[in-house]
């Protein structure tokens, strides 16, 4: 390698505003201890809800202190190795999903930690975490079976056009909410059964209408009057669980004053079920092997957004365009 530095995102401070909380830095490339390898990454996924939590010092189950490494998933080439490594060798591609392994030119991971793919391409960053987040909450949280009714949230988005396909592929219907005609395009595209765009069409007013029996299984990310008005829907029996809220990531949590949510759970022998994959660890690496051969066989149609971040300058743009709500698919930065 001709370059003896590289360059990553680090937060500097815990603030409310991700991009006046981070800066590029420039540090020494690491060579590789005992079974460990040095990777140079060449895609990393933007994750905008958690790279804001996380510099705000709002994710519970982390405790930081300034300042520290950002970005999780990352696909990339290996370009070094310790000893002892076996399953993989220089020039492999391979998937990593460390905290702080993701926002940075290279990194250096156990080799344990790594999952070897067929090329480095940004479509696998969908797979890993954003998708095994996807199917881990579908079928474990809200145990999803077959000739259910189910809708997807900010269908169109990185996590939600995965669960579209997967509710699709276990033999359910389908409701997908989305925010422009290019993304319900998209929709259509993945098999949408029900696509509503709540910027034209009222979403409340629709699913009374159009599904007066409730909803059997919502997989929400949005938050605020879109949980609300989920909840409202349900059917009995049925499960909401909360993947995330992109509508407050990057906002004040919003104040409200309403009747407990047991007096709508209650008639319906419903339930609201929160999701967060750490806590679903066991889960992960079967999920992901499944979503990787759907991926290589043809089932699974991943979505990259078209707009384009290059360098890890990029990432603040990156996530911005993200919490935006502009975005279709999973928005990737090249390293």
């Amino acid at each position: 390698m001709n370059a003896e530095t590289y360059r990553k995102l680090i937060a500097k401070q815990l603030k409310q505003d991700f991009r006046s909380a981070v800066e590029v830095v420039e540090v020494p490339i690491a060579k590789p201890a005992a079974s460990q390898v040095l990777i140079k990454n060449k895609f990393a996924g933007i994750n905008g809800g958690f790279d804001t939590l996380l510099c705000r010092g709002d994710v519970p189950y982390v405790n930081l202190i300034s300042p520290f490494d950002l970005g999780v998933e990352a696909v990339g080439e290996i370009v070094a190795m310790g000893e002892d490594v076996k399953d993989v060798q220089i020039g492999d591609a391979v998937i990593t999903t460390a905290r702080g392994g993701g926002y940075r030119e290279y990194q250096v991971i156990d080799a344990n930690s790594v999952v070897k793919v067929r090329q480095a391409t940004p479509e696998l960053l969908t797979l890993m975490p954003t998708g095994v987040s996807a199917l881990v909450a579908l079928e474990q949280v809200g145990e999803m079976k077959t000739n259910e009714v189910v809708l997807v949230t900010a269908a169109a988005g990185g996590t939600g056009h995965i669960a579209v396909q997967l509710a699709k592929l276990a033999g359910n219907h389908v409701i997908g909410t989305c925010s422009s005609e290019a993304k319900a395009k998209l929709l259509r595209e993945l098999g949408c059964d029900r696509i509503i765009n709540y910027r034209t069409e009222n979403l409340n007013q629709i699913l009374k209408e159009e599904y007066p029996n409730g909803i059997d299984l919502i997989f929400d990310c949005v938050g605020k009057q879109v949980f609300d008005t989920c909840v409202e829907n349900l059917a009995v029996r049925g499960r909401l669980v909360v993947v995330g809220f992109i509508s407050e990531y990057a906002k004040t949590p919003e104040q409200i004053s309403q009747p407990r949510i047991y007096h709508q759970l209650f008639w319906k022998a419903a339930s609201v079920r929160g999701f967060l994959m750490p806590h679903y660890k066991e889960h992960m690496a079967q999920a992901r092997d499944r979503l990787i051969h759907l991926f290589y066989s043809g089932k699974l149609k991943v979505v990259i957004d078209p707009t384009q971040f290059n360098g890890v300058e990029s990432i603040p743009d990156a996530v911005e365009y993200l919490l935006s709500g502009k975005n279709c698919g999973k928005v990737v930065v090249r390293l």
